[in-house]
């Protein structure tokens, strides 16, 4: 048998793209929402007096990115946007009764999903990956 590929970028990226347009998927056939979404609502629902710069900083995106996301949720009834009392340029983020009950409905999916990655990987696999990754995405080169 063939030594396993070691292009490590290569095989993050690949992974990446495969897990999530199958939770993408997943999520939106539950839910409605696609994982970046869910991201959001995650953050927002556990978040205290959360702007979009919080958000963007909880999400690691550019605020461009996460004004668009914001916007969509918003017309979807997923979050409100309220002014801040302080910033006068700065809107609060709160979860919806629709937010939540798009959370409740994604939960299982999730759940689902990380019982697979669990099963394919062993636990002490899942374990070490998860481990692995968080180090990469916390990684200051």
């Amino acid at each position: 048998m063939p030594d396993p590929d070691q292009r490590l970028f290569f095989l993050l990226q690949r992974a990446a793209h495969r897990l999530r347009t199958t939770a993408d998927r997943r999520c939106l056939d539950a839910a409605g929402v696609t994982t970046a979404q869910l991201a959001a609502l995650f953050a927002i629902r556990d978040g205290s007096a959360l702007t979009q710069r919080r958000l963007a900083a909880a999400l690691d995106l550019r605020e461009s990115a996460v004004t668009a996301l914001v916007r969509r949720l918003a017309e979807a009834g997923l979050i409100t946007r309220r002014a801040h009392p302080d910033e006068h340029r700065a809107v609060l983020l709160e979860l919806t009764e629709e937010g939540d009950a798009a959370l409740r409905a994604a939960r299982p999916a999730v759940d689902r999903f990380n019982a697979e990655l669990r099963a394919l990987l062993g636990d002490d696999g899942f374990a070490r990956t998860a481990a692995a990754l968080h180090r990469l995405a916390h990684w200051e080169p």
